[in-house]
């Protein structure tokens, strides 16, 4: 009798990305308001689109734009013309003194609730300024207690997609990398730089079809707990 083949273990946590994934952060029409403010006048839809196009290039450059320039590349593609420099570092400067909504997507609580219920270990990596800029954000939504850590670049002194920060994860967790699955919704810098760090990972492409090529896309956090349960994300 042929032996059985090896199976890989099961998943024992799961790690989200924060931005795009449990929190909203796309606002357009704030953003065409704090434009306008400074004498930037910009369609709210043509900011929307060309949030969506410089998040694309980002991935698929697996590289890490920073934030302003991020900003003055979406403003010149809904533009159709560079920013001016004087009213650009304005608008950047009423972008950074007001707090943003970004609230948690409504699938948030669902997906963390039954993954806690099957004894998922749950943690956070996100590229962002600082740790405690994280833990308030998840604090102020009423998920934190679901985490067991957070992790963030700016603290961290590395960034998603170098795997070292799935590495600095692995140590805190003190599990296998296939013990892991991530969740996050750049296919490249999210999930493809988990998978080089040897986790099992889920893409989530909110507008995409689940129709895809890619047996690890996922298109709401609801697919979550039933894909980690059939051992998903390879």
């Amino acid at each position: 009798m042929a032996p059985e083949p090896l199976r890989d273990p099961p998943i024992r946590a799961v790690v989200f990305d924060l931005g795009g994934t449990l929190l909203d952060v796309r606002d357009p029409i704030r953003w065409a308001e704090e434009a306008e403010a400074v004498g930037i006048p910009v369609d709210a839809d043509a900011l929307s689109h060309w949030y969506s196009e410089v998040e694309r290039a980002n991935d698929e450059a697996m590289d890490r734009i920073p934030p302003d320039e991020r900003w003055r590349r979406m403003l010149e593609g809904a533009l159709g013309a560079p920013p001016d420099p004087v009213r650009f570092a304005a608008f950047l400067a009423r972008l950074n003194s007001r707090p943003r909504a970004e609230p948690l997507f409504s699938d948030v609580r669902n997906c963390l609730d039954r993954l806690r219920a099957a004894g998922l270990r749950l943690a956070v990596i996100s590229n962002s300024r600082s740790e405690p800029h994280i833990r308030g954000m998840l604090e102020r939504e009423g998920i934190l207690g679901f985490f067991e850590f957070t992790l963030s670049s700016g603290t961290e002194g590395v960034a998603k997609p170098d795997p070292e920060i799935f590495h600095h994860a692995l140590r805190r967790l003190e599990l296998l990398p296939i013990e892991l699955c991530y969740v996050g919704d750049l296919r490249n810098v999210d999930v493809r730089a988990a998978r080089s760090a040897g986790w099992r990972a889920l893409w989530l492409n909110r507008g995409g079809t689940g129709f895809s090529d890619e047996s690890w896309e996922i298109t709401t956090l609801s697919e979550v707990p039933g894909a980690v349960a059939q051992g998903g994300g390879r």
